[in-house]
């Protein structure tokens, strides 16, 4: 009986690896263009620039997400390509 228990631990669910890339795709949507929109815009009141401060960390926040989910796809793209080889 300890031995099916842990053969069972050991399998991952189907969903598992759907539900990973999705929460990392989303924290690289969300993060960077929220933390970037929120300063340019108090930074645009502070010294009186609007739109300026904003417009260049939006586009900043934009290409940090470009690059994150580029990262993040590549490799996921190479571990499939890893899994179907041992197959």
């Amino acid at each position: 009986m300890g031995e099916n228990t842990n053969d069972q631990n050991n399998i991952s669910p189907w969903w598992k690896p759907g539900v990973e890339i999705f929460i990392q795709v989303s924290g690289w949507i969300v993060a960077p263009l929220v933390i970037a929109l929120i300063a340019g815009k108090k930074l645009d009141v502070h010294y009186g620039t609007s739109p300026w401060i904003f417009l260049a960390l939006a586009i900043l926040g934009f290409l940090i997400t470009c690059f994150g989910i580029v990262r993040i796809v590549r490799k996921y793209i190479k571990d499939m390509k890893d899994l179907a080889d041992k197959k």
